[in-house]
């Protein structure tokens, strides 16, 4: 009798613990100000988000998985990345509890004072703040009040014939989460009138894992290829030994044995050739060189020297 009095004691402590922790919940999200952004999935949603929020003073934006504030992506990770079309809305809807802690944890540590959500419908905003313990939406602007019906149309065209999805953070914010993908920056710039600060954003263009295109790998071959003819192209380097090639989720680490020419400045050579290889590889690619360690293993003289 007395041990399930105790198991009852223990399990109305918890349930009495579950209830102060969600009002204590409750009284920090009823602190925020929700608003939302809707509109039909490729009409620019997403281009516009942060004029949106700047002309009513909103600091944090929901988009995608993402949780941004101003230019810089503070918790989430982009539903861009997810393999398929229902998983993108999944993720976006923070269906996972992993997802969703993350960013719960960042609305408290952060403490907002009000937050744009952006979604395909007045019911994928209001589930998204519904999943993320957040007030009731206070208003909701619709992309047929900022965008003409010609410029929904172009951003729709763009969508379907290319696959390009915009995230609105500056491209160096997401590239290491996007190590592999098409990805471009994207700038811009808009008068709001005599006397008024001008709106300047940069944004990221990427296309997803999930568009009809496609989703495109390299061989290690290639990396291979770019360094050598990378090598043959500085003097300082004779000979390419040896390269490895190790590809991770967030980019690749590359390792090249060479032989030097005499005469060279080991140390200069070497660092101009990393630093060139780094940028070209990037560039061709649209991978992440997460490291890149070249070693001279053997000296060339040529017979010509005295």
């Amino acid at each position: 009798m007395s041990k399930n009095r105790g198991n009852t004691n223990k399990n109305s402590g918890k349930e009495e613990l579950i209830v102060l922790l969600k009002d204590i919940k409750l009284q920090f999200t009823n602190k925020i100000k929700v608003y939302a952004f809707v509109g039909p999935s490729g009409t620019g949603k997403s281009y516009r988000a942060q004029m949106v929020a700047s002309e009513r003073n909103i600091n944090y934006i929901i988009d995608d998985g993402l949780l941004i504030k101003e230019n810089q992506v503070i918790a989430g990770e982009s539903a861009k990345k997810a393999p398929t079309k229902v998983g993108t809305v999944k993720h976006a809807l923070f269906y996972e509890e992993e997802e969703k802690d993350i960013i719960i944890k960042a609305l408290k540590k952060y403490k907002p004072e009000s937050i744009l959500i952006l979604g395909t419908s007045d019911g994928m905003v209001q589930k998204i703040a519904a999943n993320l313990g957040l007030p009731e939406i206070s208003e909701t602007i619709y992309i047929t009040e900022v965008a003409t019906e010609q410029e929904m149309q172009t951003a729709r065209r763009i969508r379907v014939t290319e696959g390009k999805h915009v995230i609105p953070v500056p491209t160096f914010e997401i590239k290491k989460d996007f190590s592999g993908y098409l990805l471009d920056p994207l700038q811009i710039f808009k008068s709001k009138g005599k006397g008024q600060k001008p709106y300047i954003s940069e944004k990221s263009i990427i296309r997803p894992t999930f568009s009809y295109m496609g989703k495109f790998t390299i061989s290690d071959v290639v990396f291979r290829q770019i360094l050598e003819y990378l090598a043959c192209q500085t003097p300082a380097i004779f000979k390419v030994l040896k390269t490895r090639v190790e590809n991770y989720g967030e980019g690749v680490k590359l390792y090249m044995e060479v032989t030097i020419v005499y005469g060279f400045n080991v140390i200069n050579g070497l660092r101009d050739f990393k630093q060139k290889s780094k940028r070209e590889i990037e560039k061709l690619t649209a991978m992440n060189v997460v490291e890149l360690e070249v070693v001279a293993k053997n000296i060339y003289v040529s017979e010509n020297i005295d």
